[in-house]
């Protein structure tokens, strides 16, 4: 018997086993980890925000918080460097300030002075705000030396596959960069350190509004070159700060309704060229639009979008598919990522249920315009409520009518056991001449928290597709265990063969598959200067519903981190394909049958908070009969805080029993920061399977968050290089917004 038919047997022992030994913890939470608590203090009049503390009468009104405790690289220890953080509120704002000493301040690191860009490795502070006390979701907030601004939404205690770079990917759940606020930071750097002021309207929060309300809070700071992080909460290896359940209170805060409603029309004008189809003759579009963004609540808001447009958007990452499985392209595109993960339902990047890139976007990537639409999203309660309705339009020579897309999601918190209950239903609807043009999809999803420790989750699902009527069913359940070190998963996933979510995302088709987890995080004591191993072991295997295996792969690595910021990653990869059909890859074809290989891993990245930083990550090892060597290279360098660049080469020998080809990858990403709101950008990509050039070049002067000018340019070249470019454009948008209730 194979792994595969016992999988569900072991999944279930293996909960069976948790269960008791969580049933034998006596322990509660507060016994585990003591969490500290803060009282709020409440003003009529407002501090000025100049990033000047020291010595403002405001400030040393308020008694400070207490010490931070790192997390790395000494576990425990009190920071290095003293902060003294305050946090005041008044009817209509919310303050933090912060004091952030360092006896060497010459040294202080700023890497990067654009919105949301990654804090990391920077000298930095961070906030986290648990605003409606559900230990699962929550507001992050921070800056740099510099004054940068960045934020973020956090669902499900950031816990997701994502991309955390806003301004160069998109996200799917977990963590939304592209949650851009109204609110301001101020800094300054003086001979004692740098020191940061916070203003955040509370409008541009959601909280339920009453007396004496608690919130969760923590904060976080960086120090670069000592290469630390601390904590006030204090967190376990294997957390940070997104860990909303182990957060600390704030306590005492009396909450009225501030009010919201904003508009943010745009306007572009936009200049095209394709020389493929016309040559010689560029087409000009003049469009405006309209967004619309109302808090029905302090904790529930309206946005409406009309003729809705991307242009400002950066372009897909190119990637080669060296498989028979789809590829995924994150959702980059502002108005559906905000509180995306109130819409997340499935297993993302795998089975994702509801996938906003079905909206606007066709099948082969051509643009499909959104007429308009709205969504409701927020809290009512402890309830997480999201309702999305949109509106696509026809395109006569795609074949592509008009659509509507609707979707329904609920999900109630348990705040003090970490688990939900939750359901989903997702519609497509064509709006032509046909009666069976539709799709649906309802699910049920849900998590039950094992105290701190461990947490069961899982969804059930099922389509409706008018001429499919068996299989069509997907469902996981999945174990996770995360304390002192230890990371344990377990997980079953069925797909049925009929399943057909429209407006979802498939990685692949029909299987069974389970999968397995391990790893445990070590602290060295003076070991070779070492600060962290991680030894590690995983497995998944995906088989159709006869049978056959289709994947198979088992990872054995250790990661080896230096307290200097070296990271080396040690593995190997055991791995089987069950080819069920020929398949062509690049013109070589690969015959049906079942391939067993192994392969030689290996991960190298260099200090990411030095001015030239190296990763890389090579694979050498059979491949479908033959043998493959993968290299990816990423340079990255910057001067100062303004100037950032990477070079990316992904390279790929493939040599097969019946021919041999190269997939190669090459991109450079250039962003130029004048302040924290005005910058240029480029991404120039080269794909020799598809013969593409592609540079799409961006400036941007940001009002706030995503409103302001945009100037943007795309060249797309599919022939060879030397000849003229086949597609050009470029885009002039303005976006503004206006507060109907300050005018």
């Amino acid at each position: 018997m194979t792994i595969f038919h016992k999988s569900p047997w072991i999944l279930a022992l293996v909960l069976i086993f948790s269960l008791s030994v969580e049933a034998q913890e006596n322990r509660s939470l507060n016994q585990v980890i003591n969490r500290p608590s803060v009282q709020a203090k409440f003003f009529t009049e407002d501090p000025i925000i100049d990033g000047k503390i020291i010595g403002e009468a405001f400030w040393k009104s308020i008694e400070p918080i207490g010490d931070l405790t790192q997390i790395k690289p000494n576990i425990g220890a009190p920071a290095s460097e003293k902060t003294v953080i305050r946090i005041a509120y008044t009817d209509k704002m919310f303050y933090v300030s912060a004091i952030c000493y360092d006896t060497d301040p010459k040294a202080i690191v700023v890497n990067d002075s654009r919105r949301d860009a990654d804090l990391t490795d920077d000298d930095s502070f961070l906030f986290i705000l648990d605003t409606y006390n559900d230990t699962q979701n929550g507001f992050l907030f921070g800056t740099n030396a510099d004054g940068m601004e960045y934020d973020a939404q956090i669902d499900n205690e950031g816990k997701g596959t994502n991309n955390t770079n806003r301004q160069q990917g998109g996200v799917i759940g977990g963590i939304n960069l592209n949650w851009d606020a109204d609110w301001d930071v101020k800094t300054e750097i003086g001979d004692y350190g740098w020191s940061a002021e916070f203003a955040i309207p509370l409008r541009s929060l959601r909280f339920s509004p009453g007396e004496n309300m608690v919130w969760g809070i923590n904060f976080e700071r960086n120090i670069s070159k000592k290469t630390e992080t601390s904590y006030w909460a204090t967190i376990p290896i294997g957390f940070d700060l997104k860990r909303l359940s182990m957060a600390g209170k704030l306590n005492g805060l009396n909450l009225k309704n501030p009010g919201n409603l904003k508009i943010f029309p745009y306007a572009l004008t936009q200049v095209l060229n394709n020389k493929a189809l016309v040559p010689n003759k560029s087409d000009t579009k003049v469009q405006a639009g309209m967004d619309l963004k109302y808090s029905l609540t302090p904790a529930l808001t309206l946005d409406l979008t009309y003729n809705t447009d991307f242009a400002q958007v950066e372009v897909d990452d190119e990637q080669v598919n060296l498989d028979r499985f789809n590829l995924f392209f994150p959702e980059k595109r502002p108005f559906f990522l905000e509180n995306a993960g109130q819409f997340t339902v499935g297993s993302p990047g795998e089975i994702d249920l509801f996938f906003s890139r079905r909206i606007g976007i066709s099948e082969n990537g051509n643009i499909v315009p959104i007429t308009g639409g709205g969504r409701v999203s927020g809290k009512i309660g402890q309830t997480n409520v999201g309702l999305l309705s949109m509106f696509t339009d026809d395109v006569q020579n795609l074949g592509i009518d008009k659509n509507s897309y609707n979707m329904a999601r609920v999900n109630h918190d348990f705040p003090k056991s970490r688990s939900s209950i939750g359901a989903a239903f997702i519609n497509r609807t064509g709006l032509g001449d046909s009666n069976d043009d539709y799709n649906h999809v309802m699910a049920v999803d849900g998590r039950w928290g094992l105290g701190q420790k461990a947490q069961i989750t899982g969804f059930l699902a099922k389509s409706v597709t008018p001429g499919i009527s068996e299989s069509d069913h997907s469902f996981k359940i999945q174990y996770s265990y995360n304390w002192e070190g230890w990371e344990l998963r377990a997980a079953y996933t069925e797909l049925g063969e009929g399943f057909n979510p429209e407006v979802g995302f498939l990685q692949r088709s029909a299987f069974k598959k389970p999968e397995f987890f391990i790893q445990r995080r070590w602290r060295p004591d003076n070991l070779f200067n070492l600060m962290e191993l991680r030894p590690h072991v995983s497995f998944r295997q995906y088989a159709d519903f006869k049978g056959n295996l289709v994947t198979s792969y088992l990872h054995i690595d250790n990661h080896w981190v230096w307290k200097s910021g070296l990271e080396i990653h040690t593995g190997v990869n055991y791995t089987t394909e069950g080819v069920l059909k020929d398949f062509n890859l690049f013109g070589v074809v690969v015959p049906r049958a079942t391939y067993n290989h192994n392969e030689l891993q290996l991960v190298v990245m260099t200090n990411q908070n030095k001015a030239i930083s190296l990763n890389t990550r090579s694979i050498i090892g059979g491949y479908f009969g033959g043998d493959r060597v993968a290299n990816s290279v990423t340079l990255k360098a910057r001067v100062g805080d303004k100037l950032n660049s990477s070079v990316l080469v992904n390279h790929n020998i493939i040599n097969l029993p019946k021919g041999e080809f190269k997939a190669i990858i090459l991109g450079n990403r250039l962003a130029y920061s004048f302040t924290p709101r005005m910058f240029v950008q480029s991404l120039v990509q080269y794909n020799n399977r598809s013969r593409i050039t592609s540079v799409n070049a961006r400036f941007g002067w940001l009002q706030n968050a995503n409103n302001g000018l945009f100037v943007v340019l795309n060249l797309v070249k599919d022939n060879d290089v030397l000849d003229l470019l086949n597609t050009r454009s470029v885009t002039l948008k303005y976006t503004r917004s206006f507060d109907l209730f300050s005018l």
